[in-house]
């Protein structure tokens, strides 16, 4: 095998992470960092000269700077091609430009008035501006802290994307290089950096976000420790913006809200020491587009049209707000709001994008319109899909609670809810064709159908309730309510424990017992959502689930004919659920198999829409008539399914080639599994088989 091609000074093999240049002489290539040249000056270049050529050959030779107002400066001035975004001449001429003031829009708020409560009540729908850091729970460095400062505690080494504002042109580059030019007497060119996540280094410990945000994150909330996709971190952004830096008209990946601090803007004394800076009334400017639906279509053709920069989206809307945000100043920005930014002298600013129940039918067009224009994944919501999976696990269970409680959702959420079903229900058509971000542990048709049925029944008591006013209206926040649902379930487990000790109730049958196996059964293997099924055909269900333990666990050969008793005690002998009585009095002789477990799972278990799990002793799938399944918790048995890639015995792990596919569909074993239960089913209508 032939030795990999080596290159640059350095003799190395081509790296595809790092920045090379071509030298127009000798046509090798170099890495940037071993010849000084830096990614974003390389665009200056005309004719590149290595150091072995250039000796000979002379200095390269840059590009001539023709005009002002195009992303190539090197195209005749002639009058003829118009202005584009981010240039000299843009950021003069949008200066100029007058727009409707963001007072019009721009909610003034202090900052304990910024609560979940009352953007559950209010709705966040318009820009929150907050001028002081009290009752933000917002922790953040002192105004003195600088450019350099932030490459102590991030790392010189950091590799960054930072923009080359005049070409609206996106280039890596080392933090400590960025530094290096942010403080030369003489800069060229105006770099903006915008997305320096910062949260797993040290500078991370001396940020915390607003409390609001914390309450509010999908991620904070809702996504697991455990779960096999990597979090998410985009909460905590270093932004420093030269000064006329501009950011031209977007939507926040995924639809995220924004939170936005502004801690300085100022401008520096050169070239006296860099230390000594002259603090300005600077100011951010915010060019805010409300979401509307029209709004939307216009930002959407904008987007995928060729001349886009050359055309400012500003015009044409009906309304576009100016925004002037002073240094210590807090701006909360809602989902899906179109904004550009810029800024008028030296900066630097914290932020951070979230998602949250508020407005999350928003939050899904969003990313179905990046979906759309085909936005690269670098500039995406990380799992986006994956998020809103756990989320839609978690809102299932925050629905029950609430109907279990009597309690109407608010219109917000259920809103929410159903443009997420909507949305789950896509993406799985889309199953065929591309890989699913599905967690593990989560089965997609079950879930989707079982909130279906909850948005269904608050919607039938909502109308209900709108007639008798017969249903209590309750504040919706897991977060909030959910130490006091937690109390009501232990309540209730042990009102159902003490009910059942101290009252004649009425103990369950082996048939109730097998019944309710059986449908666990049939759950984790994936059958499909169980129908409602009449009781002269419960015995087929019977058999149904029988045969399949027989198949999938012991291969034995079933019997020939044995009495119907016979073959319910030896189904539950088979699932490890027979329980031994009193031949004579029907006293248990030992503890019941459901008071143990009960216990145990009355808390933990009920909290999570997982077929890994057991049902809880108020959570059956099925039951919610009070009957067996809402009284006895599930046991786990001999079929659970498979652990979480990070809990599986290494010996027995299954390799996976594309781990985001993995759990969607049914093992070849299992499919003809069904197969054979569906005959052994019609076998026991025609044939009257073990009845």
């Amino acid at each position: 095998m032939a030795a990999a091609p080596l290159y640059c000074v350095c003799r190395q093999p081509y790296d595809v992470n790092r920045f090379m240049i071509e030298c127009d002489i000798c046509k090798d290539w170099f890495h940037g960092s071993c010849v000084q040249v830096v990614e974003h000056h390389a665009a200056d270049i005309d004719v590149y000269h290595c150091p072995n050529c250039e000796p000979i050959h002379g200095p390269s030779m840059m590009k001539k700077r023709n005009n002002w107002h195009r992303h190539d400066y090197t195209e005749p001035n002639d009058g003829t091609r118009p202005v584009q975004a981010g240039t000299a001449v843009f950021v003069q001429q949008l200066q100029a430009r007058s727009f409707a003031s963001g007072h019009e829009i721009l909610v003034l708020m202090r900052g304990s008035q910024v609560t979940q409560r009352y953007l559950e009540r209010e709705g966040f729908h318009y820009p929150i501006a907050v001028h002081d850091l009290y009752g933000l729970g917002l922790k953040l460095p002192p105004p003195s802290f600088s450019v350099s400062d932030v490459e102590h505690y991030v790392g010189a080494n950091k590799v960054i994307d930072v923009i080359d504002v005049a070409r609206q042109a996106d280039s890596k580059l080392k933090l400590g290089e960025f530094v290096k030019y942010y403080y030369q007497p003489e800069r060229p060119k105006v770099l903006n950096l915008i997305s320096l996540e910062f949260s797993d280094t040290r500078m991370g410990d001396l940020v915390e976000v607003p409390e609001i945000v914390r309450k509010m994150s999908w991620v904070e909330n809702y996504w697991p420790d455990d779960s096999f996709f990597p979090k998410p971190f985009v909460q905590k952004y270093c932004l420093m913006g030269m000064k006329n830096s501009y950011t031209d008209f977007h939507i926040d990946f995924g639809g995220t809200s924004v939170w936005y601090h502004v801690l300085w803007v100022r401008t520096e004394a050169y070239p006296v020491m860099w230390c000594c800076f002259f603090f300005l009334q600077g100011e951010k400017i915010f060019y805010l587009i409300k979401p509307t639906k029209a709004n939307l279509a216009l930002y959407e053709s904008w987007s995928s049209s060729p001349n886009q920069s050359e055309v400012f989206f500003g015009d044409k809307v009906d309304k576009c707000y100016k925004c002037v945000v002073k240094q210590g100043t807090t701006i909360f920005l809602p989902t899906g709001w179109i904004h550009a930014v810029l800024t008028s002298q030296d900066s630097m600013a914290f932020g951070g994008n979230f998602l949250h129940n508020l407005n999350i039918g928003m939050q899904l067009r969003s990313y179905e319109m990046e979906r759309r224009l085909k936005t690269p994944d670098l500039f995406k919501f990380p799992y986006f899909e994956a998020i809103c999976w756990y989320v839609a696990k978690n809102l299932l269970e925050t629905l029950k609670e609430l109907r279990e409680d009597k309690c109407q959702a608010q219109g917000y959420l259920v809103d929410g809810v159903k443009a997420l079903i909507s949305s789950l229900k896509t993406w799985l058509r889309r199953e065929v064709r591309e890989c699913l971000e599905v967690p593990d542990h989560i089965s997609p048709s079950r879930l989707i159908k079982a909130l279906t049925k909850e948005i269904r029944y608050l919607e039938d008591e909502s109308n209900k309730a709108g007639k008798s006013q017969g249903i209590a209206e309750c504040s919706l926040s897991r977060t909030t309510l959910e130490k006091e649902y937690q109390a009501q379930r232990a309540a209730r487990h042990l009102h159902h424990h003490h009910h059942h000790h101290h009252h004649s109730h009425k103990l369950p049958s082996n048939l109730d017992v097998l019944e309710l196996h059986t449908l666990e059964v049939l759950k984790r293997l994936e059958v499909g959502p169980l129908e409602e099924v009449s009781a002269s055909h419960h015995n087929a269900l019977y058999l149904k689930a029988h045969f399949k333990c027989v198949n999938l666990v012991s291969h034995r050969e079933r019997p020939t004919s044995p009495s119907t008793d016979d073959a319910i005690q030896g189904m539950l002998s088979m699932a490890g659920l027979l329980c031994q009585r009193a031949s004579a009095g029907g006293d248990i002789l030992q503890q019941h198999w459901w008071s143990s477990q009960g216990n145990s799972n009355s808390s933990s278990s009920s909290d999570s829409w997982d077929s890994s799990e057991p049902c809880s002793a108020a959570r059956s799938p099925e039951g919610e008539d009070g009957s067996l399944e809402e009284e006895y918790s599930y046991r786990e048995s001999s079929l659970s399914p498979p652990l979480h890639p990070s809990k599986r015995h290494t010996p027995n792990t299954t390799p996976i080639s594309n781990q985001a596919t993995k759990g969607k569909r049914p093992k070849k074993g299992q499919v003809t599994a069904k197969h054979r239960l569906g005959k052994i089913l019609k076998m026991s209508h025609h044939k009257g088989l073990f009845l």
